[in-house]
């Protein structure tokens, strides 16, 4: 894969390997920042304007005070693009911490929040997206402000890779049985046409993807209803699928160690992934072209 050694700091674009933080680093010693992960197709960003306008409410939320508008960290995100000749398909990690300052629970004052950028090479998953995947399930740890998208990301990164160690690509994570969400994904179930997800509360992360979902089940007139399910209710499911910046709109094809029905992706799911792929100019080697 391509390298791409440009990376945005502080409103400045230099190498990567030059970046340096002091070791007194709020994001590194509190986890006090935010993260947005925003996918990039052919070279272009897709659903950017809606990972902007939620790192900016993240950045509300905690309090961070960020010396950039809207309009500038875009200018600056489209330029990163173009300095790295990104042309294929990627990510960019975008932080923002509190800044740098001596170790202190106190907000620091007068000092400037640390942000920087970077961007990554991400082919698609064809295989994943064509065939779905196998989840398992596990109890919610997580704090209650889950709507930031904070960089205390432990508990995710725990249950992340018990999914792994047992052999699946995802978590779906619930409280007391009631679902919320997967560990980086939101989490949706199929019933007799009508798609089921938890509500947008500060419980689960208002995904950008999902709020791609909701407009794309408008448009194919497929009811959509913010009720959280259970996990006695995925039993029973007809579908079930997850969504996220570098997942998609993925099928799950098993939860533990069942099947959903005959173990195939849905038809509803199918009809989204297409939806997808035509609102993100997807034209090659798409899942659509498989079905």
């Amino acid at each position: 894969m391509s390298v791409h050694p440009v990376i945005l700091t502080q409103s400045k674009f230099l190498h990567r390997d030059s970046l340096k933080f002091p070791f007194e680093e709020r994001g590194l010693q509190f986890g006090d920042g935010i993260y947005e992960v925003i996918r990039i197709y052919a070279g272009k960003y897709y659903l950017l304007e809606e990972h902007v306008d939620r790192l900016f409410r993240s950045i509300e939320a905690i309090k961070i005070k960020l010396p950039l508008t809207k309009k500038e960290l875009t200018e600056q995100l489209l330029e990163l693009l173009e300095k790295n000749s990104m042309d294929g398909d990627g990510k960019v990690y975008l932080q923002v911490t509190r800044g740098s300052a001596p170790r202190d629970h106190v907000f620091p004052e007068n000092v400037d929040a640390n942000i920087y950028a970077y961007v990554q090479d991400l082919p698609r998953n064809l295989a994943k997206l064509e065939n779905g995947v196998s989840v398992i399930t596990l109890q919610d740890i997580r704090w209650d402000y889950c709507y930031i998208k904070s960089l205390n990301l432990l508990p995710n990164v725990l249950a992340k890779q018990e999914a792994k160690e047992n052999g699946c690509y995802e978590a779906i994570l619930h409280k007391n049985g009631l679902v919320t969400e997967g560990s980086s994904s939101n989490v949706y179930l199929v019933k007799d046409g009508t798609i089921y997800t938890h509500p947008a509360t500060k419980n689960i992360l208002h995904g950008c993807v999902r709020m791609a979902v909701e407009r794309f089940t408008k448009e194919l007139d497929i009811p959509l209803i913010e009720e959280a399910f259970t996990l006695e209710d995925i039993a029973d499911a007809d579908e079930l699928f997850l969504t996220s910046s570098t997942s998609e709109v993925l099928p799950i094809i098993k939860v533990n160690q069942d099947f959903v029905q005959d173990g195939k992706p849905g038809k509803i799911t199918r009809l989204l992934q297409q939806a997808y792929e035509k609102d993100a100019n997807l034209t090659k080697q798409t899942v659509s072209a498989h079905n």
